[in-house]
C-alpha cells in the first residue's frame, strides 16, 4: 500500500517558511544575487536597453541608476559581512568600497571593448563611485554596532 504524506498544519508550514526566509537572508544570498545583477544590467547590449526618454524625462536617469545600483551592491555584501562578525568591520567595509569602485570600473571598460553598442562613460564611473561611498556610509552608521 501507498502511504500518502498528510499536509503540515498551517502554523509549521508558515514557522518552516520563516526559518528558511530567515537563514537565506542572513546570509550572503541577497549580496551575492544583487552582484550578479549588476553585472548582467551592465553588460546588456545597448541594443536591448529602453529608451532612456521613456522614464519620465529624469535628468540623468542612467548615472542615478549607476548611483543607486552601486549604493545596494556595498551595503549588501555590508550588511552581510557585519551578520558574520562585528570584529574589523571598518577596514571590510572599505574594502567592499574600493571593491565596489574596481567592478564599476570594470564593467565600464567592458562595455567600451566586449559589449556591443556600449560605451566607456567617466561619468558612469562617478556616478558608480558616489554610490559606493554613500553605501559605506549608510553601512557605517546602520551595521556597526557601538
Amino acid at each position: 500500500m501507498r502511504q500518502v504524506m498528510k499536509p503540515l498544519p498551517g502554523k509549521i508550514t508558515c514557522y518552516i517558511k520563516q526559518i528558511v526566509l530567515k537563514k537565506l537572508f542572513n546570509s550572503y544570498w541577497p549580496a551575492i544575487l544583487w552582484s550578479a545583477i549588476v553585472i548582467i544590467l551592465l553588460c546588456i547590449p545597448g541594443s536591448d536597453l529602453p529608451d532612456e526618454s521613456s522614464f519620465l524625462e529624469i535628468p540623468y536617469f542612467d548615472k542615478w541608476v549607476h548611483f543607486g545600483i552601486f549604493a545596494l551592491f556595498v551595503t549588501l555584501w555590508c550588511w552581510a559581512v557585519s551578520l558574520k562578525s562585528q570584529t574589523g568591520l571598518v577596514k571590510k567595509f572599505i574594502l567592499i568600497t574600493i571593491s565596489g569602485i574596481a567592478l564599476g570600473y570594470l564593467l565600464e571598460l567592458a562595455q567600451k571593448y566586449l559589449v556591443p553598442n556600449r560605451d566607456y562613460d567617466l561619468w558612469d564611473v562617478v556616478a558608480d563611485g558616489i554610490g559606493t561611498v554613500i553605501g559605506l556610509l549608510f553601512s557605517l552608521k546602520v551595521f556597526i554596532k557601538k
